[in-house]
């Protein structure tokens, strides 16, 4: 498969990922009286991944995440030609995602962007975390994404099911983390909505790729030790 086809189901995937998540975030969840809540958003970035996976994974590998691309080229199971390539359409489906997003929001009457679902710490974190409680979570959680996408994209494990178990631990992830950081684990789906969010959450976003690559860095070394060489999604 040509690297074009893979970068264009990687944007995508990113696209969805973003579109569906921060969407139910922005267009559902900012109504109360719709009642999806944080489960509603958790649920919602787990199934944007869980079908993107079964739609275009087979294509791509089902990226759809800068720290999934660097944390799979960390345990070997990814080239580094196409670490670069990834990353930038991945960010591009992100930010495209968003642009999209804030235009059919400000056909509400009420819209106000607010934070417009983008990641924070301190007066930017949803239940007012610090930068330590996010600098804790946030790689932590991103760890253990990348150990369930190594672990159940490897040869021992039960086959065709990979997409199940990545989309739930997704869910699960943000159901602990939305209110610290209202959950990143993805420098794509941080970017794209900061960019329309403004300064503030613009000047944290370095954390947001910090972090998630951190903790992606270090699951792809500790893969290397656990699992061996990985089939198709």
């Amino acid at each position: 498969m040509g690297l074009l086809r893979r970068t264009s189901a990687e944007f995508l995937g990113t696209f969805w990922l973003t579109f569906g998540g921060c969407g139910a975030a922005v267009l559902s969840a900012a109504y109360p009286e719709l009642g999806i809540g944080f489960m509603g958003v958790a649920f919602a970035f787990g199934l944007t991944v869980l079908t993107g996976i079964y739609a275009v994974g087979h294509i791509s590998g089902g990226h759809f995440n800068p720290a999934v691309t660097v944390g799979l080229w960390t345990a070997g199971r990814f080239s580094t030609l196409e670490v670069l390539p990834y990353v930038v359409v991945q960010v591009i489906g992100a930010v495209a995602a968003a642009a999209v997003l804030k235009i059919i929001a400000q056909g509400h009457p009420g819209f106000v962007l607010g934070g417009f679902a983008s990641n924070g710490y301190g007066e930017l974190s949803p239940g007012h975390y610090t930068l330590l409680s996010a600098a804790v979570i946030e790689p932590i959680l991103t760890f253990f994404f990348l150990i369930v996408i190594l672990g159940a994209t490897s040869p021992n494990a039960p086959a065709g099911f990979a997409g199940i178990a990545i989309g739930l631990a997704l869910t699960l992830i943000h159901l602990i983390s939305i209110p610290v950081t209202n959950t990143s684990v993805n420098p794509a789906r941080s970017t794209g909505p900061a960019l329309f969010a403004g300064a503030a959450y613009i000047k944290q976003l370095w954390f947001f790729w910090a972090a998630p690559i951190g903790g992606a860095v270090i699951a792809g070394l500790v893969g290397r030790l656990l699992y061996r060489e990985p089939r198709s999604l």
